[in-house]
């Protein structure tokens, strides 16, 4: 319900992914970047819900890839409570490419997978990171997984065998904010 209050937003739009290289060159080691990268999301709800997590930890950005990836619509705008408005988010023409391009400008890029050998527990995250979440059920694409550094693993103890990707984000993001020392009393 409106409850009589209506406001025009201007729509939300993506960064170019030539912004991105600028802000990653600009970075210090005092401050090492982190970095979500959404490889397939295509549900408008778990693409906002990540988008809050990846404001809640302070990422510096969001990579989604030009195709096979969810709109920003007024659906995003609303699951992400203000975040799609904070955090910037890079549309990369070719993802992989744009992995590559991260990596020579010295982020390391961590995959999430499986039936990766690593546990998450085991990555160093606080150096500069960009981490990759792939969709639900098929996982993140071929090209996209051989252009990570690494893959880990979320350890799963119960009977479950997966968790929603938006989910998994949000213990991802937040074990780098444990490690970074972010938000430490």
């Amino acid at each position: 319900m409106h409850q009589g209050v209506v406001a025009f937003c201007p729509p939300l739009a993506f960064e170019a992914e030539n912004a991105l290289w600028h802000r990653l060159q600009g970075w210090s080691a005092a401050t090492p970047p982190l970095l979500l990268v959404l490889d397939g999301i295509t549900d408008v709800h778990n693409f906002g819900a990540c988008l809050r997590s990846a404001d809640a930890a302070g990422a510096h950005g969001v990579v989604v890839p030009k195709d096979r990836a969810a709109p920003l619509n007024a659906t995003v705008r609303k699951v992400a409570c203000g975040a799609a408005e904070s955090v910037p988010v890079y549309r990369a023409t070719n993802l992989a490419r744009a992995m590559a391009r991260m990596k020579e400008l010295g982020v390391w890029v961590t995959g999430t997978a499986g039936e990766a050998e690593a546990s998450l527990f085991e990555a160093d995250f606080s150096v500069a990171t960009a981490l990759v979440m792939g969709a639900e059920g098929k996982g993140m694409r071929r090209l996209t997984r051989e252009a990570c550094d690494g893959l880990v693993k979320l350890p799963m103890v119960g009977q479950v065998s997966s968790l929603n990707v938006s989910v998994a984000t949000g213990i991802c993001l937040f074990e780098a904010v444990r490690q970074r020392g972010a938000g430490a009393s």
